[in-house]
């Protein structure tokens, strides 16, 4: 117990944050060695090997996954014996980095933002497509946030659910009626958006393979350009029902 202090628990956490030794040595501005030489003596003292090699990065084990949030409130400890200074967020300059695809960006910022400058919060945001997020790409590109319905799957990545609403199809009424059946909008000439990466939109149906419906004639790299595809044809698209301008022209169709 002894043998833990401040200095080898923000090394463990620069480690266990940027998946590297010479990453977590260049923010905290040590050598590489000094990093590797404290967490070969942190591994002897947990009786761990912490992290392992995966290809380029180091993976942490499950008692470094463990570790994160007891690590993390010791060196609030430590930091409050000699920095009593409460978080005023008027006094702070922050900045976040956020991976969210148009949809959801523009529906939650814009007024969050304005919101924030308006109270004299000096806040900056810098955007990343998010595609279908990974593990890695929130790793890799330090993002503290990524909004998406689709959620990555790592043991270390905290989730919460924002907002919810209905699955609604969508359409141009001055081209086409409503599909009447669940039969008839898989059988629609369908548009979607097809996220960097792979996949599509369609993944966001609950308990539906995309097999099941259409292939779609228009795929376009966000959702700010379906609009404009709509009106040639006779297409039909999904959307939650929050985030489309006029929910009344939609059909529920489940």
């Amino acid at each position: 117990m002894l043998d833990l202090d401040g200095h080898v628990l923000r090394t463990f956490l620069a480690i266990l944050e940027n998946s590297s030794v010479t990453i977590a040595a260049d923010k905290l501005d040590v050598t590489q060695s000094a990093v590797s030489h404290t967490l070969a003596r942190l591994r002897k003292i947990l009786k761990d090997p912490l992290f392992v090699r995966s290809g380029h990065s180091l993976m942490p084990t499950e008692t470094a996954l463990a570790l994160r949030d007891p690590v993390r409130k010791a060196l609030d400890i430590i930091n409050g014996l000699t920095d009593q200074r409460p978080f005023d967020p008027k006094e702070e300059a922050m900045k976040f980095v956020v991976a969210a695809n148009d949809m959801q960006r523009d529906l939650v910022f814009p007024d969050l933002t304005k919101d924030a400058w308006n109270e004299g919060i000096d806040i900056e945001f810098e955007f990343l497509p998010s595609g279908q997020p990974t593990v890695g790409l929130m790793r890799d590109a330090h993002c503290h946030l990524a909004l998406t319905p689709l959620p990555p799957d790592g043991a270390d990545i905290f989730q919460k659910p924002l907002f919810s609403g209905k699955m609604m199809c969508f359409y141009d009424g001055d081209v086409r009626e409503a599909p009447k059946s669940w039969k008839e909008y898989c059988e629609a000439d369908h548009l979607t958006v097809r996220f960097v990466g792979g996949g599509t939109s369609l993944r966001v149906l609950p308990e539906v393979e995309e097999s099941q419906i259409s292939r779609p004639k228009i795929s376009v790299p966000n959702f700010n350009a379906i609009p404009p595809f709509k009106k040639p044809r006779q297409r039909v698209g999904h959307l939650l029902v929050l985030l489309v301008e006029h929910p009344s022209k939609l059909l529920q169709v489940r």
